[in-house]
């Protein structure tokens, strides 16, 4: 359920130039990528990354009645697992995903009840609070885990359905590109 502020009073005829749009959502992250093998040491492993269910905030300035800009605000919390070989199954390591998405929107009926919209922009991808698992520090000894930011592209479509003149409900499907590297390092062992 979304709750737009809006800058201008718009008596309930749907988007005008000026509007600010405040959105809290409840999204699902779902990493949808591969990984390449944990090398030197489980060149055969290959990882997966859980789906997470997290609160999200995003904020929309209309410049023209159809065109607007929206960022979005969402962090949440991942594990990688060993998906294949030898590490197959078992926890690897945590981390904390921050991608702040900025995507340019066209609206396609702005002054109706039902508003789908499009959009396309850039993210940048920031792990932070990254941790490996009791199972790789009581295995290999205490590991470091470090991972990289990335940039990406970004492409969205949803619509906003009015409630009430200042209340709408609004439906949004996003993909996010980003990709990491991860590096554990154990004494002078690097993988």
């Amino acid at each position: 359920l979304s709750a737009p502020a809006f800058a201008a009073d718009t008596g309930g005829t749907g988007l005008s130039k000026g509007d600010w749009l405040v959105r809290l959502r409840g999204i699902l992250v779902a990493p949808t990528g591969d990984s390449g093998g944990i090398t030197p040491m489980f060149p055969d492993s290959t990882v997966d990354i859980n789906t997470k269910f997290v609160p999200e905030l995003d904020f929309t300035y209309m410049f023209t009645d159809n065109i607007g800009a929206e960022l979005i605000l969402a962090t949440s919390k991942h594990s990688a697992t060993g998906a294949s070989g030898a590490l197959a199954g078992q926890p690897l390591l945590s981390t904390w995903v921050l991608p702040p998405t900025l995507t340019l929107q066209y609206h396609l009926m702005p002054k109706s009840a039902l508003r789908p919209y499009v959009g396309a922009g850039i993210n940048y991808t920031i792990f932070y609070s990254e941790g490996a698992s009791s199972l790789v520090n009581s295995a290999l000894g205490q590991t470091d885990v470090s991972l990289s930011s990335s940039f990406g592209w970004a492409a969205q479509a949803g619509f906003d359905i009015d409630v009430s003149p200042k209340v709408f409900l609004n439906f949004d499907i996003k993909y996010i590109d980003m990709g990491t590297t991860a590096t554990l390092t154990t004494g002078a062992v690097v993988n």
